[in-house]
């Protein structure tokens, strides 16, 4: 009898977790072939994102390699960008891949598939802002995070060069949620960080960031108390908050936030998601109006029960009315239980149904603070926690991600290298 094929499209937290987790129960005793399909090499965790921009992390130690992985967990991997989704024939299309200098290295090819998981992922939100497009930068990918390390290291460059003489290097940064505020925050000690380096002329004085968002206040997600400490931590580094302002178009100089103009040399767009937009006519699914497909209690797919659908591109709804949010943990929990239904499915076992459990936020302030909430399912609200036990309940979020990949040994090993590391290496990436 041939083993059942699960094919997983999309490798970030959901869909590598379960690729690792379907490997080790089914994979390793050749119960199904499991096989992940990503267009990256490697994996980082993106919650991480903002820090692999400021350089305060070093991606090329903390990414994990797809392949190497997928041999240690009973899966195989497959390079590839997902452009096509042919549900009579049960199969997937993958882009060709070519080299640096255009060769073609492997054709357009198919994977056949008995059960699909997408777990694709968002990407930034521009809303069709005029000019967006072309002159912010996004924070979707560890390229586009990349992309912004190499800018600022340049703009730092040029504001202690004779050649660029000015005084502030301005960066916007627009969206309050997550994304924004620890990247505001993690700036600031880049900066400081930076003064070991021989930026000896970089103080944080000189750095002028303004957090611009449309809503009433900074994160909406978390209850207002938190929102307000991370607010007075904020302004007390110099941000320049500006809540209700909306941006109306973006240009090589800045924004244009109405009538009035805010002069940026770098500007990140950080203000809300969407599924890929090619998931609107993705083979007849149901999508909503952020490109997301429609699933049900099940996390399949409303029009295919053989699509399942996890992470940030699933619209899941809630009994309020309400849809699960788009966050690192609703992505764990769908993981799991998709698993959890697969593998009783071939076992002729009663499917779950998904049931969110929302276990608090935590926002990252660098090395000035840590805020959020914990267990609000739990409590009937939020239960308030900040400073050093907000900074450990964050950390280990990350630690238990590495756990779903690695197992407990593993991760603690990872954790004192993670030590040694900082020890032994510069605290910055510095190219």
């Amino acid at each position: 009898m041939i083993p059942p094929r699960i094919v997983v499209v999309g490798g970030g937290a959901g869909g590598l977790e379960l690729a690792t987790r379907l490997g080790n129960k089914l994979g390793r005793k050749k119960r199904a072939h499991i096989t992940l399909v990503d267009r990256n090499h490697t994996h980082i965790w993106k919650p991480l994102l903002h820090e692999v921009a400021t350089g305060t992390l070093d991606v090329e130690i903390d990414q994990l390699s797809y392949r190497a992985h997928a041999a240690s967990h009973h899966f195989e991997f497959q390079l590839g960008n997902f452009t096509g989704l042919n549900r009579e024939q049960k199969t997937i299309t993958l882009a060709a891949i070519g080299s640096s200098d255009g060769e073609q290295l492997l054709a357009e090819r198919e994977l056949s598939y008995d059960y699909l998981v997408l777990a694709i992922g968002s990407i930034s939100n521009h809303f069709n802002t005029p000019g967006v497009a072309e002159h912010c930068i996004f924070l979707d990918s560890p390229g586009q995070a990349h992309r912004f390390q190499r800018r600022l290291l340049e703009a730092y460059l040029k504001l202690n060069s004779p050649q660029h003489p000015k005084d502030k290097l301005n960066i916007a940064i627009v969206g309050a949620g997550a994304t924004g505020v620890e990247l505001a925050a993690e700036l600031y000690h880049a900066a400081a960080e930076l003064n070991l380096y021989g930026f000896a002329d970089l103080r944080s004085d000189r750095l002028n960031i303004s957090l611009v968002e449309a809503g009433p206040r900074i994160l909406p997600a978390l209850p207002e108390r938190m929102a307000n400490a991370a607010l007075k931590e904020l302004q007390k580094l110099g941000v320049d908050v500006r809540v209700n302002t909306r941006v109306t178009a973006a240009d090589c100089h800045g924004l244009q936030l109405g009538e009035q103009h805010l002069d940026a040399e770098l500007m990140v767009w950080a203000a809300g998601i969407k599924a890929p937009d090619f998931m609107r006519d993705l083979a007849g699914l149901e999508t909503n109006r952020l490109n997301q497909l429609v699933v049900n209690s099940m996390l399949q797919s409303s029009r295919d029960a053989s699509i399942l659908v996890i992470g940030d591109c699933a619209a899941c709804p809630l009994p309020d009315g309400k849809w699960v949010p788009p966050r690192a943990q609703s992505a764990h929990q769908m993981a799991s239980l998709v698993a959890t239904n697969l593998i009783a499915t071939l076992n002729n076992q009663p499917l779950q149904q998904f049931k969110y459990k929302d276990h608090g936020s935590l926002i990252s302030l660098s090395r000035f603070g840590t805020v959020g909430s914990l267990m609000g399912n739990l409590v009937g609200g939020a239960m308030m926690i900040e400073g050093r036990l907000a900074r450990l309940a964050y950390i280990s979020l990350y630690r238990m991600h590495q756990v779903a990949l690695h197992g407990w040994l593993k991760m603690l090993v990872i954790s004192m290298v993670a030590r040694i590391n900082r020890i032994v290496r510069p605290r910055l990436k510095l190219h």
